[in-house]
């Protein structure tokens, strides 16, 4: 029996005065976070349950109405319970980005994310005390989760000395890119699975609790080189430097040049991708949720082949060709 599924209906049935309700599966999370989608007749809302001590909706609340205050479509919180972990929120509907993104409709739908993310890294321009820093010690946290969950949890490979040293440098020198970068206001996971397709002030954003102060370039590579679809590579290009336009425009920092905001967003998205590839192996061995073991060929597929054109990665390009990684081919 679910006793926190128990515990939000009768929470639910408190908080609205609603004779008829329906209440169903709204989404996979991969955290420990569920969410559920209340339908009444003429209305449909939101609950997400967060179990205390595993996870904090506070800085859910704190970050919705941040954003909610620079004009982006994000769920409002209608009421709250934090100490059962029980939060209602409006509905955004259930249209992903993922499930609309083609050939015809990619150019609209990303001139709309592109837009919302300059407005979201101009939250910079007001006080980010809120916010943590997306400091070294963050950054090498994630990276470790590639190590630990993926190369040797789930591929069960033990790196050699020299092995170990070529990752360790590796990691170094992405942690020192992603440290020189311009901070603004990042979402953290802004990609097709939380970008919802709205009629109004699209796109609708969620899954933005984890946001930080950090690297200008980390929320542009987790949209354009999304784990969960692929572009090819001289479209992105293209992108990357019309958002560079637009966000120089806006005023946002962004560096001295193309080349250099260039090459920041390909080191900031082999971190990215390695961090993704450890998260997916954990999310199978640790929580039974082996759903995302088939975005990992896609994801290190990205860092195969950016990493082959930064001699400083020569080291991890090969060792990640050697170690045989399924999925992925030099």
């Amino acid at each position: 029996m679910d006793s926190r599924l128990s515990a939000l209906r009768q929470w639910v049935d408190q908080v609205l005065d609603l004779r008829e309700i329906e209440i169903r599966p709204a989404s996979t999370d991969a955290s420990f976070r569920r969410y559920f989608r209340l339908i009444s007749p003429g209305a449909s809302y939101i609950v997400m349950d967060a179990p205390p001590g595993r996870e904090d909706p506070r800085r859910f609340i704190a970050m919705a109405g941040h954003l909610r205050q620079l004009g982006l479509n994000v769920p409002e919180v209608l009421d709250q319970d934090l100490e059962q972990g029980f939060l209602l929120l409006t509905d955004l509907g259930e249209q992903l980005y993922l499930m609309h993104l083609t050939e015809s409709t990619v150019e609209r739908l990303y001139g709309d994310a592109l837009g919302a993310l300059v407005v979201l890294q101009a939250g910079i321009f007001t006080d980010s005390s809120f916010l943590p820093e997306y400091d070294a010690t963050l950054l090498r946290r994630e990276l470790e989760i590639f190590s630990e969950w993926y190369l040797v949890r789930h591929l069960g490979r033990v790196l050699t000395s020299a092995q170990q040293a070529v990752v360790d440098a590796a990691y170094e020198f992405l942690i020192g890119s992603a440290l020189e970068q311009p901070r603004v206001w990042v979402h953290r996971d802004f990609h097709s699975r939380n970008l919802m397709l709205t009629p109004r002030n699209n796109p609708g954003i969620l899954d933005f609790q984890d946001a930080v102060r950090g690297p200008v370039t980390y929320d542009l590579v987790s949209l354009l080189r999304d784990c969960y679809i692929r572009w090819p590579q001289e479209r992105v290009v293209d992108w990357v430097m019309g958002y560079y336009d637009l966000a120089h425009q806006s005023g946002l920092p962004v560096g001295e040049d193309e080349g250099q905001f260039m090459r920041w967003f390909d080191l900031m998205g082999i971190q990215r991708h390695l961090k993704a590839a450890g998260i997916f192996a954990r999310l199978n061995h640790r929580d039974s949720k082996p759903g995302y073991l088939a975005d990992i060929p896609r994801t290190l597929g990205y860092v195969l082949e950016v990493s082959s054109r930064y001699r400083e990665l020569a080291g991890l390009q090969h060792l990640l060709v050697d170690l045989r990684i399924p999925g992925i081919t030099a």
